[in-house]
């Protein structure tokens, strides 16, 4: 499976599901856990997805986030 693949199955989850997913990704990034570090971030990423699901900031589309990170990763 591709990881263009991967990814697509991943976004078709339910949002704790794709949390879980994401939170465990990074873990396997990150050789020192800096503890803190990892529960803020657990803070803020419940704190933004409450506001999201309050009616929030709706974020933007993933193609049009995808297209530029990929944008991004071709410059020299």
């Amino acid at each position: 499976m591709s990881g263009t693949e991967i990814i697509e199955a991943v976004l078709r989850l339910p949002r704790d599901e794709r949390a879980r997913v994401a939170r465990e990704i990074l873990r396997s990034l990150d050789e020192g856990s800096d503890e803190d570090a990892d529960a803020a971030w657990l803070i803020e990423i419940e704190r933004r997805m409450a506001d999201f699901d309050a009616g929030g900031d709706p974020g933007e589309e993933w193609s049009v986030v995808r297209d530029r990170i990929l944008a991004g990763l071709r410059k020299p």
